[in-house]
């Protein structure tokens, strides 16, 4: 029972309940057999005496109704014996707007009902007050009912034990959700019998409203987002909004009223050109109105200012198969004028809730623009119910999981949840989790990004590579060094956009640890839980530099020395000269020293050109260097060069990498191997982790060029080697 909805009363007779007032209809017609689901209704409930054993009560009977029209083959003996154990068990308590108590849990279930909640649901929902507020015990439950309610009625009573309010302790919320993560049902009845508290909420005083209804708009109409139960959303939302702005609340109203008693309807006579036009390209469907609830109107409202008629709803296209979405929305933008902007495609992509719809939009002669929504029967009941509409999430295929044209539903738990399970166990503590929770929840935008293999990945708006990094390797994403981004480098730092591609870089060594400047990069609760987790576990690591973490400190400090073994560092692009182990080269001019320039150190087999300097020698370039040009724009002659016999050679190459611990050594290990010996190498600081390695090095065969660079291809970390490129310098 809920404090703020119910309190025992003395026994008495029980009376009929009251019908709560129902909201303006926003303008707009549809057929009755595919109209959006109405949970603002509850009849007056006839109460009868003790019913015969075999006979279902009156009061049930529009619960069956709705249950049925679901589940047309469902076994109806446990919502009977549900509700006989309810009524007598709540007989004599009344709630606070005098009502006998039995109404609650029976419009709680009608709501569940609607929805095409499976008969356990429903069975749960009809008790699930009985064990906090009667003398009914889990026990008895088990033994009438089964584990299966039991279960869910526990869960039930002891959500009704949480303050969701600001001051909640953070370690129940957290059982809560744990709870709520092991069997979505248990939300899905707690969702239900918010919905029904807060429409008799006007019997409390201003002030308890006001708190129930921030609580609400706080955590549990996120929830609801994310289990994608719209129907319960919106309806919580207006519930809210009417109570937390009365004044917006008011003048929404009185637009809605004013577009309803319009003599033209703007958005009758779209949907009569759409059908036509669907008519003609044979393609059945149903094309309805969907009229925007109250926040919807407002919301349009303050981003459009003076609203016109097409703006008080939208179109609602259904059709039986996913090829056929695709087909209307094809005749749209052929037959229509498409705005190409407000297109977006959710069933090659699905949200995050399990949501899935095609949105376009078309424009009117009068410039009034018209949004439509196109999707399957099917994907409209999942876009109304969520997880209530997948049924028992834990069946066998086959038992309460097929439609009535035999397409299964998927029964996998909405990833949202099966990712807050993995939050709450790494979380190191409760406020940890409280807090990241809380920032998951404001979050009212997603995007989706693909990996390179054609995967996707969720993320909020304002996510970075960092949370990319985590929603795919998890704890792993510690020894991620970089990534790709639409095929160019990025910094972990990079906030992605929605539809980017992202490869990850991932390092090798095991040593790979996350930087703490992470956390000022992480947005979801994912990725800051697990790099806080870790440095809670080396609570005695050293400051890390930006970006970096350890690794790039050590590879900064391996840039301000020379590698044993090696000479002391020398400039990347000084003049090498070709007398000095070089590959042979012959001139067009007999007892000149031939030298190979250092700005573009040419190796066979590069086409090549020369000049005359100074001392009589002859540089030799390779023919796109720059210096070419500009010695050629100067008048300067060229000489003939060739290679000769010898294939020994010196040239200079840029590695590109990101940092991390012992890559200097692993890079030059890899260039020993192939028989390169180091004349001059450079490492210049690290900048947003990666490094930039230049290497002059002697070959005894120019043929092996290919096969160094491939070589240090392969070392992890590194993603580039190429030549130096030419200088502009003068020779």
């Amino acid at each position: 029972m809920n404090a703020e909805a119910a309190k025992p009363a003395t026994p008495g007779p029980v009376t009929a309940g009251s019908a709560t007032p129902g909201h303006v209809t926003p303008t707009g017609t549809r057929r009755k057999a595919r109209s959006r689901l109405d949970l603002r209704r509850l009849g007056r409930a006839a109460f009868l005496g003790p019913a015969s054993r075999d006979r279902l009560p009156d009061a049930i009977g529009h619960v069956v109704d709705a249950h049925r029209a679901h589940h047309p083959d469902a076994d109806l003996d446990p919502l009977r014996r549900a509700y006989l154990l309810a009524e007598s068990s709540h007989r004599g308590q009344m709630r606070k707007s005098g009502e006998p108590y039995i109404t609650h849990p029976l419009a709680v279930t009608l709501i569940l009902a609607e929805l095409g909640a499976e008969t356990t649901t429903l069975t749960a929902s009809l008790l699930h007050d009985t064990v906090e507020d009667t003398d009914v015990t889990l026990d008895q439950v088990r033994e009438q009912f089964g584990e299966e309610v039991c279960y869910l009625v526990d869960g039930v009573t002891k959500l009704e034990k949480v303050d969701y309010g600001a001051a909640a302790e953070p370690e129940t919320f957290r059982k809560m959700l744990v709870a709520t993560g092991n069997d979505v049902r248990v939300m899905s009845i707690k969702l239900a019998d918010r919905l029904h508290n807060m429409r008799t909420l006007g019997v409390m005083r201003p002030e308890k409203q006001e708190r129930i209804a921030k609580v609400t708009r706080d955590v549990l109409i996120p929830l609801a987002e994310r289990l994608g139960v719209q129907a319960l959303k919106t309806e919580l939302e207006d519930l809210v909004f009417a109570i937390l702005h009365p004044e917006e609340n008011k003048h929404t109203r009185e637009l809605i009223l004013r577009n309803a008693s319009r003599a033209d309807d703007p958005l009758a006579e779209v949907a009569d050109e759409v059908r036509k036009v669907l008519r003609e390209a044979d393609l059945t469907a149903e094309v309805l109105i969907r009229p925007r609830h109250f926040v919807s109107v407002h919301r349009v409202s303050r981003k459009r200012g003076r609203l016109r008629g097409v703006d008080f709803g939208r179109l609602l296209v259904l059709v039986n198969e996913d090829a056929d979405c695709y087909g209307v929305l094809g005749e749209l933008h052929t037959c229509m004028t498409p705005v190409v902007s407000e297109f977006k495609d959710f069933i090659a992509v699905p949200k995050f809730n399990l949501y899935q719809s095609l949105h376009t939009a078309v424009a009117r002669d009068d410039g009034q623009v018209v949004e439509v929504l196109i999707r399957t029967h099917l994907m409209h009941k999942v876009a109304e119910a969520g997880v209530v509409a997948l049924g028992n999430p834990y069946a066998v295929p086959g038992e309460e999981q097929s439609t009535s044209d035999g397409e299964r539903v998927d029964p996998t738990r909405p990833g949202w949840l099966s990712r807050l399970l993995e939050w709450q166990r790494g979380a190191p503590d409760p406020d940890t989790f409280w807090s990241t929770l809380r920032e998951d929840l404001a979050q009212d935008r997603e995007i989706t990004v693909f990996r390179p293999d054609g995967g996707t990945i969720g993320l909020p708006d304002g996510a970075t590579c960092v949370d990319a990094a985590y929603a795919q390797y998890g704890e792993d994403a510690h020894a991620c060094i970089g990534a790709r981004v639409n095929g160019r480098l990025a910094t972990l730092r990079t906030v992605l956009k929605d539809g980017d591609t992202v490869q990850l870089l991932m390092g090798q060594d095991p040593a790979s640890e996350p930087s703490r400047e992470w956390l000022e990069h992480a947005r979801t609760p994912a990725a800051r839980i697990a790099i806080q987790r870790w440095l809670t576990a080396h609570p005695a690591h050293p400051a890390d530099p930006p970006e970096g973490g350890r690794a790039g400190a050590e590879q900064a400090q391996a840039a301000t020395r020379p590698a044993v073994g090696e000479p002391a560092a020398a400039p990347a692009f000084g003049a090498v000269p070709g007398s000095s182990g070089g590959a042979q080269v012959l001139a067009d001019r007999p007892g000149a020293t031939v030298r190979l320039a250092g700005c573009c150190t040419p190796v066979p087999p590069d086409e090549v050109t020369g000049f005359a300097v100074r001392g009589g020698a002859v540089a030799v370039h390779r023919v796109e260097c720059a210096v070419v040009a500009r010695m050629k724009s100067a008048g300067r002659a060229e000489v003939g060069v060739r290679w000769g016999e010898g294939t020994e050679c010196r040239v200079t190459l840029v590695a590109e990498s990101f940092v991390r611990p012992h890559l200097l050594a692993d890079l030059t290990e890899a260039m020993a191997v192939e028989g390169a010996e180091i004349v001059s190498a450079t490492v210049e600081p690290p900048t947003h982790q990666q490094v930039r390695h230049t290497y002059t090095v002697q070959l005894p065969d120019a043929a092996h060029l290919p096969v160094l660079m491939r070589a240090m291809r392969k070392v992890a970390g590194v993603y580039d080697v190429s030549r130096a490129k030419p200088q502009t310098q003068s020779t």
